[in-house]
């Protein structure tokens, strides 16, 4: 227990009519605990909490979400303020370092990324080795697991080491990404230049090519850049309790990384923006504007889902979705921006904004919803989608795997069971089964 956390007083376990005190703790924001980490030894008994829903696993200082209120800070710092006023680069720079950089700090953590972009050249060749269309996650959290045979992990991390691997994935991530693209679509792969800053760089590498310039649009350039920067933490999600488990086994970081890729990848978690845009293709090919199927997905028995809309974690609006729905807006109001399913899109937002159905379930457009909106007005592939949202977690996921890193001790992860399966029965032989 750091000294962050505020004893306060016990609460009274009562078992078999024994009674245990446990102590009880307060977090800086007033969110309270019940430490039970010595239950087991104490009492014999262990917690059942299926999805962790009800369980703290760690102590951070990274990211602090009040869901009922709709707050999300990094390092203290509201979203809003974050997403108005920085860029991706200052934002990874503060989850990773614990404070915003001064001019010369970011200049030298911006040289650091864009000195750190170029992937190891036989790399090339494992790209050709994955088969026509491979979905570009698979080839990420290959690649990126891959990067520990060509830039190995020391067994003691000194400082300048970390600071550069750190750079490294930040970096490559974005370059490894738009090269699965170019793959899959069989263009030439263009390198990263020292000309453009981060968002611009990928935004090049994936678009441009030999026989064709590609244009940078500096809405779309803020668009990504804001959701890259509304994707970096948040809390201890699926991706994020994934990197701190093999973490805590100590895998070098390559690894680590590549396990939160992996399990980003699921529709329940980074998937769900790409699903959004699966509903509105959907829709779009029914012929319908929206107005049927929000009916539909009002009965419980039709078997339709609206997706993008509600939040496991945020029990009023997503501050996320506020953000974005500005950015969304400006972009889909651009000249010559004519999409069928975009104005889909925006009817189903009208509607359920100002439906009693919606509103007294607290079921807003999430996060998901206008950033699959925003990524296919910037021309993303969707099967690209969590691509991207993987190369805005890379400096959380990074920030995480530090703090445990450097925490007073690493503890592997080992959760209990409750074993259901059959009691002690004995070997029978083959002829006799």
């Amino acid at each position: 227990m750091t000294d962050n956390l505020k004893p306060l007083s016990t609460a009274t376990l009562t078992l078999e009519d024994k009674s245990y005190s446990l102590p009880t703790l307060m977090g800086v924001e007033g969110e309270k605990s019940i430490d039970i980490s010595k239950l087991r030894a104490q009492t014999g008994y262990i917690t059942l909490d299926e999805g962790y829903g009800n369980t703290g696993a760690c102590e951070s200082s990274i990211t602090y979400i009040d869901g009922e209120k709709g707050i999300l800070r990094y390092r203290g710092y509201p979203i809003e303020e974050l997403a108005e006023h920085s860029r991706f680069t200052e934002v990874a720079y503060l989850l990773l370092h614990g404070e915003l950089p001064t001019v010369d700090q970011l200049n030298l953590f911006s040289k650091r990324l864009n000195e750190s972009s170029i992937i190891h050249e036989d790399m090339h060749h494992f790209f050709n080795g994955f088969p026509r269309g491979s979905h570009p996650m698979g080839i990420l959290a290959t690649m990126v697991a891959s990067l520990s045979t060509f830039y190995p992990v020391p067994d003691v991390l000194d400082e300048a080491t970390e600071i550069q691997i750190v750079a490294n994935l930040v970096s490559q991530v974005r370059t490894i990404a738009a090269f699965s693209y170019k793959k899959s679509i069989g263009e030439p792969l263009v390198y990263p230049s020292i000309k453009y800053r981060y968002v611009r760089n990928f935004l090049n590498m994936m678009f441009s090519s030999p026989v064709r310039d590609y244009q940078l649009d500096d809405d779309i350039v803020r668009a990504i850049d804001m959701f890259l920067i509304l994707h970096a933490d948040h809390e201890q999600n699926c991706s994020t309790s994934s990197v701190r488990t093999a973490g805590s086994s100590m895998a070098n970081v390559y690894a680590v990384t590549s396990a939160g890729i992996s399990a980003l990848w699921g529709p329940r978690h980074g998937g769900a923006n790409q699903e959004v845009i699966q509903m509105l293709e959907q829709i779009h090919a029914e012929g319908g504007d929206g107005t049927e199927f929000i009916n539909q997905a009002k009965d419980k028995n039709s078997g339709r889902r609206l997706m993008g809309f509600g939040h496991r974690v945020y029990k009023n609006f997503d501050p996320r979705a506020k953000v974005l729905k500005k950015q969304c807006d400006k972009l889909l109001n651009k000249p010559g921006m004519n999409d069928p399913l975009l104005e889909i899109a925006m009817r189903l937002e009208e509607i359920a904004l100002k439906d009693d159905y919606f509103i007294s379930r607290k079921l807003y457009p999430n996060v998901d919803f206008y950033s699959g909106l925003i990524l296919r007005a910037a021309g993303i592939p969707t099967n690209m989608f969590t691509v991207l949202f993987a190369i805005g977690r890379m400096p959380g996921w990074l920030a995480h795997w530090r703090e445990m890193l450097h925490g007073k001790q690493v503890t592997i992860t080992r959760p209990r069971q409750m074993y259901v399966g059959e009691t002690e029965r004995h070997f029978v032989d083959i002829e006799n089964r």
